[in-house]
């Protein structure tokens, strides 16, 4: 076990899920994938299955109608697994506060390892989320 959990530290896959916000978190996060600022030295790969994820980033208000799909993926997910949530709007719905629909804050739902503060927080500050989440693994 103490092998997996090694490796999984040492190379994690991301799932991004975008609960249909403004779309400036998720324009920062693909930054953060650019060479510029290049994920991938730490072994971080963004993948598109639950199944191979170990970290759920979330960006977006959460809605109604993500709030169930946000559950449904993080039960897919396989231990050990973790959640950030980029963004203020995932924290505390942002401008989207007063909207009928949106039933934040994420972590009510499922439970969140780290927040990255900002609208939109930069791409140093999204990594450093990750990295932080990955010390913790």
């Amino acid at each position: 076990m103490g092998l997996i959990r090694l490796c999984r530290k040492k190379s994690p896959w991301l799932i991004h899920f975008n609960t249909g916000g403004c779309a400036g978190c998720d324009i920062e996060l693909v930054a953060a994938l650019t060479p510029r600022y290049d994920l991938e030295r730490f072994g971080i790969q963004l993948r598109g299955s639950p199944r191979h994820a170990d970290i759920l980033v979330v960006t977006g208000p959460i809605t109604r109608q993500a709030k169930d799909r946000i559950i449904r993926i993080y039960e897919q997910m396989p231990e050990p697994k973790s959640v950030i949530a980029i963004g203020s709007c995932p924290a505390s719905g942002s401008v989207y506060h007063d909207c009928y629909n949106v039933v934040w804050p994420l972590d009510k739902h499922v439970p969140v390892s780290a927040y990255v503060p900002g609208c939109p927080p930069k791409p140093e500050a999204m990594i450093y989320g990750i990295l932080k989440v990955l010390g913790k693994v």
